[in-house]
């Protein structure tokens, strides 16, 4: 799951980056900071991404290609977080982690080099589903406001059988046992899956959550949750661009088709562009 189709590696983008560590109430954080290829006069705005592999995996380089793709085309700096990961750290302790790191970007600007006041926060799979607890934190809180989210193919029912959810092809990437284990591990006791922060698409208070920008991918096993979580969203009245990348299967943006995932990759990065401008 974390190899990257060699077309998808965008190669012929500089890599700027440094080691940053952030300490949280669930221990320090390492992440790697991206900054765009050329220096800009003003601070530029951030970007905190955090990759997927199901809670388990802990490779945050399988989103190297995507945080320099969104450094230089979105002229942000991007802070890739090397959050723990099950079984070792269990929920909530992946929670905290990602909301504090990102509390932290967003007040430490002038000691980064970035506007921690033109925040986004995004993720990719389980990532994903970091994002959008961050995002519910921040609200509740109000702590910080994130001018955007981005959910791309997002664990958000962590209570339903994954037997139960359904792909068009034969042989999906996610299994229902791959996704039994991924559960198991990240939230072993079933009393807390219905979680706001571990399943936000059973919860209906969603009003004043930041823009959303969710990308679900046809063949995926989670693409009706994902599609579900838009339609609530925006029923919510947050604003939501939703696609829905047709022929492709989950984590598409980094093992292929090439063209649907630099598109999924581009798409990202002008609609990040578009609301750290403002």
């Amino acid at each position: 799951m974390s190899r990257v189709h060699k077309d998808l590696r965008f190669a012929d983008i500089p890599k700027r980056t440094e080691a940053l560590l952030v300490e949280t109430g669930a221990g320090p954080v390492p992440c790697t900071v991206y900054r765009p290829p050329s220096d800009t006069e003003t601070p530029a705005p951030v970007y905190v991404n955090f990759h997927g592999g199901g809670f388990v995996v802990g490779r945050p380089e399988q989103d190297d290609h995507i945080c320099r793709y969104i450094a230089a085309t979105a002229s942000c700096v991007v802070i890739n977080v090397d959050y723990a990961v099950a079984p070792q750290r269990q929920f909530p302790v992946p929670v905290t982690q990602a909301y504090d790191v990102t509390a932290w970007v967003a007040a430490n600007g002038p000691t980064g080099g970035w506007d921690g006041s033109r925040l986004a926060v995004g993720g990719h799979s389980a990532g994903a589903n970091l994002t959008a607890a961050v995002c519910r934190l921040a609200r509740d809180r109000g702590t910080f406001s994130p001018r955007l989210q981005i959910i791309d193919s997002a664990p958000l029912d962590q209570i339903a059988d994954p037997a139960t959810k359904q792909s068009l092809i034969a042989k999906p990437l996610l299994s229902p046992q791959l996704m039994r284990v991924f559960t198991a591990a990240y939230v072993p006791d079933p009393a807390h899956r219905a979680d706001p922060l571990v399943s936000p698409a059973l919860v209906d208070d969603l009003a004043g959550l930041p823009p959303a920008l969710v990308i679900t991918a046809e063949n995926d096993r989670l693409r009706e949750e994902g599609d579900a979580y838009a339609k609530a969203l925006e029923a919510a009245g947050v604003p939501v661009v939703h696609r829905v990348f047709q022929g492709v299967d989950h984590y598409f943006t980094h093992t292929g088709p090439v063209p649907a995932g630099k598109a999924a990759i581009d798409m990202m990065a002008t609609t990040l562009h578009t609301a750290l401008s403002v």
